[in-house]
Parts: C-alpha cells; structure tokens; sequence
C-alpha cells in the first residue's frame, strides 16, 4: 500500500491531437511520432464513426449495464474472454489494491461460429449475447461498431508504421492484422470515490497488452496517465474526455517491437463519485502473430531487448495473470 506521505502528484495532461481528414500525412505521422515517443496517448478525430452511432452504441451499453445483476451473471465471461465481467473480476495492480477494480465490462470479440473454432487459437469463437428479446438490436450495434472499430484501428496501424519507417501496410500484412484478436470491451464505473491511499481503484495501474486501444468515453473524467512509472513519488496526469474523438494509446506488443522506442503508458481509472461510461477497443495481432523486434528499431549499437513471442502466449499469460479465476463464479452458482 502506498504511505500517505508519498502521494503521487496528478496535473493535466495535453495530448497531441491527430486530425485522420487531414491530407498533409506528414503532419500527421509527426504529431503521432512525437505522441508516441513522449506519452504513448493521442487523440484521434475526424475519425469515421458518426457521432449519432457513438451515442447509439453508449445508450446500448447503459442498457445492458442497468439489467439487474442476476441477468447479468447469465452472461458470465468464459474462457475465451467473452460475456460478462462483474465488480471487482480484474486486479490490475494487485501490488497497491486491496481488491479488484471497482467496474464491471462486457467482452466482445470477432465473432467465429462454433464450428469454425480453431483449438488452437484460444480467443477465437462464439460470442456470447443478450437475448434479443431483452435487448432488443443490441448485438447488431455492437457487430457494427466493431467492424468500423477495427478499420479505425488499421488507419491508426497506418500511421504507426510510418512513423516507425516501415511501410503503410506492415501491420496490416495476413500475419498481423489477417486474423486479429480485436476485442470490443463495454466498460461501466458505479459512482465509487476512489482512494489511491487506501487502495481503492475504478482501474488499478496498468499497461494494455497488444497494439493499440482506441478508448471512447463519456463526458466524465476519470483517466490518468503516469509517463514514468519508476519516478517517485510518481506524477499522475489527467486526460480529460473530448467530445468526438477516441483517445488512442499503444500497447505491450508495441513497445516490444519497437524496442521500447515507442512506449506503452502506465493508466488508471479514479472514481470521483459520479458514474462512468467507456468502451475500450483493444487491437492485437493475430494469435500466431511472431512478435519480434522490427527491423528499423534495432542496430549494433540498440540491439533488440526481447526474444521473439508468440502472440497468444504472451497474452494467455497476461490474463491469467489479471483475471479472477472462473471457478469462484461456479461455485458461487446455486
């Protein structure tokens, strides 16, 4: 637990804001470039997405989220990482909480009928979905904003890629982004009063696993980035909601293949009472997706600093290493 004497200091953070109907590409792989190497966290804006669908797809999740906890436990998340996350399934920061994050989610991810399942890839299979006649056209708004989610995260990938001197299209290549683990999340916070002192987090400290995250929020604050994790006491910033765009951040998978030239931003969630909407989209590369370090990141002299990785290996352990185990809700079954 941290002393209360060594209280991180938050201000507010000013992050670069990337404009994707900008035609000057230049411009915007430099603002993404500098985004990239300072903080890991952008916006991104004139994205695509209408911003009638977006309150489609809050006012959809908002739904799901108000069904009482019985129905929602119905839905329970599997092994695959898909359904439902109740209060308190994810310790992200088990070293500083004394329990779980104070939030509940909703997994979705491509969707593959059971039959097509591959052993193998173990994210990959079936959703799981609210009945359609509980909520009604849910699953068709949340199919389509991951389709235009995933193109969004490919433009995104687009930029990246410049910006690391390779070509447009390297992570958009069949063995990166052919098959992706591209996983919507809904995410709700209660109205919990978080207390870093007392270990009470709406997220504990983390870093995301793969790519990139393309977070959408509500208008109510909460998001905090730390860009050095090792200074102390360590300066938290605030990343205030902007109304239209997605604050993107760069991912684990990121970072170790550019050599940690690019990094992957330490964040959390502070619940300051009032509730708390966000629909996080994590992009990942394909479950055998070899993770090695790019070839414009490493020289004699910055020789790369991880081994090759599987990609479903590395992430099997991270959620292992996140996630409750599934059996306490079994058991927890009348």
């Amino acid at each position: 637990m941290e002393h209360p004497h060594a209280q991180a200091i938050t201000k507010v953070s000013v992050l670069n804001c990337i404009d994707l109907s900008n035609p000057d590409v230049n411009r915007s792989v430099n603002l993404l470039k500098q985004a990239c190497l300072d903080s890991g966290f952008f916006y991104v804006v004139n994205h695509g997405i209408s911003q009638q669908f977006m309150d489609e797809v809050f006012a959809q999740s908002k739904k799901f989220f108000s069904l009482p906890l019985k129905e929602k436990m119905k839905l329970l998340r599997n092994e695959k990482h898909r359904g439902y996350t109740p209060v308190f399934d994810e310790l992200l920061d088990p070293e500083k909480q004394v329990h779980g994050d104070y939030k509940e989610g909703y997994y979705i991810g491509v969707e593959v009928a059971e039959q097509e399942a591959d052993l193998q890839k173990p994210y990959y299979g079936p959703n799981i979905w609210p009945a359609a006649d509980t909520l009604p056209g849910w699953r068709e708004t949340m199919e389509k904003y991951h389709r235009e989610t995933l193109e969004l995260g490919k433009a995104v990938g687009r930029l990246i890629a410049l910006a690391l001197d390779l070509d447009a299209n390297f992570f958009n290549k069949p063995e990166i982004l052919g098959e992706p683990i591209a996983i919507l999340r809904l995410l709700h916070y209660e109205g919990q009063i978080s207390n870093p002192s007392q270990g009470l987090f709406g997220a504990g400290a983390h870093t995301d696993y793969g790519l990139v995250t393309l977070l959408a929020t509500d208008d109510v604050p909460g998001l905090q980035i730390c860009k050095d994790k090792d200074a102390k006491p360590q300066i938290w910033e605030d990343v205030a909601p902007l109304k239209g765009a997605f604050i993107v951040n760069l991912g684990d998978m990121l970072e170790r293949w550019s050599n940690c030239i690019f990094k992957s931003t330490l964040h959390r969630v502070l619940g300051n009472g009032q509730e708390r909407y966000s629909i996080a989209y994590f992009l990942e590369p394909s479950h055998d997706c070899l993770v090695d370090c790019l070839p414009t990141c490493k020289s004699e002299s910055n020789p790369p600093k991880f081994p090759p990785v599987i990609y479903r290996d590395y992430l099997s352990q991270r959620y292992r290493d996140t996630h409750a185990d599934l059996n306490v809700y079994k058991k927890q079954q009348p």
